[in-house]
């Protein structure tokens, strides 16, 4: 039991950093998570005997880089001979310090050679270790299809001999871009769950989590970096307040701020202020501004809708999206009236709207506001049949029966 219980320590403290590392050195993802399997298949079956080793991670890199340039050998993989010359005249000294790659690997999952679809699938079983099954399971995806998909990635990664490098300045601003959107889209997948959506992936938040840190780590320079983790703590801070002991949805407005974090919401503002000494203000850093405003509800129990609309405008310049619009059209609400907002909405082209369940929600609040019954009905029944959460639905067609009634 102790050494399968440090098997298991290794594999989520060091698996990262062993796929990394072994992968930069044979660009080959696949053969590197298929080693690095085997060294942990290995270590189970013979730490309870010989006992666990002074430094389990330079046990499964000696093993698992052993595995690999047999695979390498065997396969005859295109310039094979070189990459497993690098590969034996590594120090298999079990002291040496392992060289940390998952920087390397987390741009490689993002590179602009990947499909944008799988680049979040792909960092998860890169860098954390899930299996395609967990993965599929959390996008909706059957397991066959994402199996594939992940293959395809990886076969793409060693085919194209994407480099395992940090890009250079004039590639650097759209490299992190594009990892931190996969980090934020796992996120957002692990919080559709987490609400009542479907149960499955709401451990992807943590998974989110623990790479947004990992980002912040290793680029300790990137503001951006520090804008989602701070974005993600202020969401997260929020989560015991969002249902009610019946499991009913409470809307932020209406939350108890008494439940929220506020280990978490110092943790944030720590972040945002620690991004903003760069002056490069981005989106996430826009966004975790418009939560740090909400926050501020702990200590004077009143929101600045005039900031928040402020920063909502400056993220419709920064990072324009449908979601933006909508969040400055609802702040626009509490400062210049509904009739304002729906003016705002209604330029929204429908094709982009039509089967957007937040547009259909707040576009009932502001009919029922400007006393636009029918209409506010018609709204609140397309919103709640939009929503996959059931909490959700049954708060909208609460609100249908209480702001429609004659």
């Amino acid at each position: 039991m102790e050494a399968r219980l440090a098997a298991e320590v290794a594999a989520r403290a060091s698996y990262g950093r062993l796929v990394a590392f072994l992968s930069a050195k044979s660009r080959d993802v696949a053969a590197a998570e298929d080693a690095l399997g085997d060294a942990l298949r290995s270590a189970l079956e013979t730490w309870p005997h010989d006992g666990v080793p002074d430094s389990p991670e330079a046990w499964l890199l000696t093993v698992a880089r052993r595995r690999l340039v047999d695979t390498l050998r065997h396969n005859h993989v295109r310039e094979a001979a070189a990459e497993t010359l690098k590969l034996m005249s590594e120090d298999d000294d079990e002291s040496t310090t392992l060289p940390d790659k998952r920087l390397e690997l987390l741009f490689v999952c993002a590179h602009p050679a990947i499909d944008a679809a799988i680049r979040t699938p792909l960092m998860l079983q890169a860098v954390l270790g899930l299996d395609a099954a967990r993965i599929a399971a959390a996008f909706l995806v059957p397991p066959g299809t994402m199996g594939q998909r992940l293959v395809r990635a990886k076969a793409k990664i060693r085919d194209a001999r994407i480099a395992f490098e940090v890009p250079d300045a004039s590639e650097l601003s759209a490299r992190v871009e594009a990892m931190l959107e996969a980090i934020y889209a796992c996120y957002g997948t692990g919080w559709d769950a987490a609400t009542g959506a479907d149960a499955r992936g709401a451990d992807l938040i943590d998974e989110a989590m623990w790479l947004a840190r990992l980002v912040v780590e290793l680029l300790p320079d990137e503001p951006e970096a520090k804008g989602l983790l701070a974005l993600m703590l202020h969401c997260e801070a929020r989560k015991s307040a969002r249902r009610d002991d019946q499991g009913r949805y409470i809307p932020l407005s209406e939350q108890d701020t008494t439940l929220w974090s506020v280990e978490m919401i110092a943790e944030a503002e720590h972040w945002l202020a620690k991004a903003s000494t760069a002056r490069q203000l981005g989106r996430f850093q826009l966004e975790a501004a418009i939560q740090s405003a909400h926050a501020e509800r702990t200590r004077s129990d009143a929101v600045d809708w005039p900031a928040i609309e402020h920063l909502y405008s400056g993220l419709v310049s920064v990072a324009p999206s449908v979601g933006a619009f909508l969040g400055h059209a609802a702040a626009v609400a509490e400062t210049r009236g509904a009739d304002a907002a729906l003016a705002m909405i209604d330029e929204i082209p429908a094709s982009q709207v039509a089967a957007h369940q937040p547009y259909w929600a707040l576009r009932a609040d502001l009919l029922r506001r400007l006393k636009r019954t029918n209409e506010a009905g018609d709204a609140y029944k397309r919103a709640a049949g939009l929503t996959e959460d059931p909490a959700v639905r049954r708060f909208l067609l609460a609100r249908l029966e209480r702001d429609t009634v004659d």
